[in-house]
């Protein structure tokens, strides 16, 4: 006879989506002791190609405006930094150069609230010593004079960079092991209703049924155009953000290894120190460009699955606009071919905040998307947030930020440009434009 204080059975979840929101939040229901997790991406292949997450890297900080934030980045660090991911997380050598304005001023009030290690950088010269002397010696530095010194530049030295490819396969790895049933090439098509119109499961291409008590979605820049009928085109905007890349020799990259992230708030520009194959790679944190495909007024995804021939093409302009920026911090690789470029695609929200919890009128319902361009760094504890809207007792203040339905505040000032731009076919770089 079972046990009268024995608890309650733990619902059935389906996650639809195996990026950073999906797995963060199968990570966080098994490790809560859920036995009936299954996760199903489109991708034939995991980690999906051209998912966001799939990429060399991404900054790790705690640099907000927004307290909030601030305090949520220093929880997922202070993840980053077991053995679970195995040094996936790179912090003592470089740390994050925040360049910046009257946003960066309240970065700094939020960090050193939350324990951060700073230092404030009130000179051009203070910026520049951040960087190894040899390379200031050899003018290969950025003098940083455009800056208004004054009070708004820092560094943090709680703060890095994670490979982001490798961090979503070790955690594919470790919720499978706690009993997930991850399952790619599932592209789910409908969501399945009870007769009282709440969802119950959902429905694949290849007409294979799943049924679940809660349904999550988290289809990353797919979101919105994946499942029109919820009508979130005002809240999940797939925006494709331009990265290029640069291939150094192991010698020159040994020389720009000890250099911090730079990210400059003024223009968005963000800059990484070489990963261990001697790659560089920069990018605007922008609102980047919309696609939507004939016949549709939703922005979708681009990229090399659906468009192998230039999936990965960026515009001219953000290509030119890449290489001005990087010639203010490092003159001499502005001046070396790119190996490659990018198109990446976020899924961003009006206000910049994360789109979790769920679907008005809906039980059954989850949705965790939205990352706006700043979710990969709170891999390790972002799915909290969606178990924690499962079980119904995610933080009030919380739950209503994030609220599917809520009332969309100003855009926050993570980004300098806040329009996006429809994507110009006609426009994407060719091979002689990265010479």
């Amino acid at each position: 006879m079972a046990s009268s204080t024995s608890s309650p059975k733990k619902p059935a979840v389906v996650i639809v989506g195996a990026g950073a929101f999906g797995l963060s939040t199968a990570y966080h229901l098994l490790e809560r002791g859920y036995t009936g997790v299954t996760v199903l991406d489109r991708a034939e292949h995991l980690p999906a190609v051209d998912a966001a997450s799939t990429d060399i890297n991404k900054v790790v900080r705690s640099c907000y405006g927004d307290p909030e934030y601030t305090r949520l980045a220093r929880q997922a660090i202070e993840e980053w930094r077991n053995d679970m991911w195995q040094n996936c997380y790179h912090e003592s050598v470089c740390g994050v150069l925040n360049l910046g304005n009257a946003y960066t001023e309240q970065c700094i009030i939020n960090d050193l609230e939350y324990g951060a290690k700073i230092e404030r950088l009130c000179s051009n010269a203070s910026i520049r010593a951040q960087f190894p002397s040899d390379l200031r010696n050899s003018g290969r530095i950025g003098t940083f004079t455009s800056l208004d010194v004054s009070s708004t530049s820092y560094i943090n030295h709680d703060g890095g960079w994670a490979e982001a490819e490798r961090a979503v396969g070790l955690l594919m790895e470790h919720v499978k092991k706690l009993g997930a049933n991850v399952l790619p090439g599932k592209t789910v098509q409908e969501l399945v209703k009870d007769e009282r119109g709440q969802t119950k499961g959902v429905r694949c291409t290849d007409d294979s049924k799943y049924e679940a008590d809660v349904v999550v979605l988290a289809l990353g820049s797919w979101t919105a155009s994946t499942f029109p009928s919820l009508n979130l085109t005002g809240k999940c905007l797939a925006t494709g953000q331009s990265i290029a890349t640069i291939q150094l020799t192991p010698e020159e990259a040994d020389e720009y290894r000890k250099t911090p992230v730079v990210l400059d708030f003024r223009t968005g520009f963000y800059v990484f120190p070489p990963t261990d194959r001697d790659v560089v790679k920069f990018a605007i944190h922008a609102a980047g460009h919309t696609f939507a495909v004939p016949g549709s007024t939703r922005s979708t995804p681009r990229t090399i699955v659906s468009d192998p021939d230039n999936g990965l093409c960026i515009p001219r302009s953000a290509l030119k606009e890449l290489r001005t920026q990087l010639r203010g911090v490092y003159p001499a690789l502005a001046e070396k071919p790119f190996s490659g470029t990018r198109l990446c695609w976020y899924t961003d929200s009006p206000d910049g905040d994360w789109v979790i919890g769920r679907y008005p009128g809906d039980s059954g319902l989850v949705l965790a998307t939205s990352g706006s361009g700043h979710a990969f760094k709170f891999l390790p504890t972002l799915g909290k947030l969606v178990a924690d809207v499962i079980e119904d007792k995610l933080d009030p203040k919380l739950a209503a930020r994030f609220a599917v339905d809520r009332q969309v505040k100003p855009p926050n000032r993570e980004r300098m440009s806040i329009v996006s731009q429809e994507l110009n076919i006609d426009e994407l770089c060719g091979p002689e434009d990265l010479i």
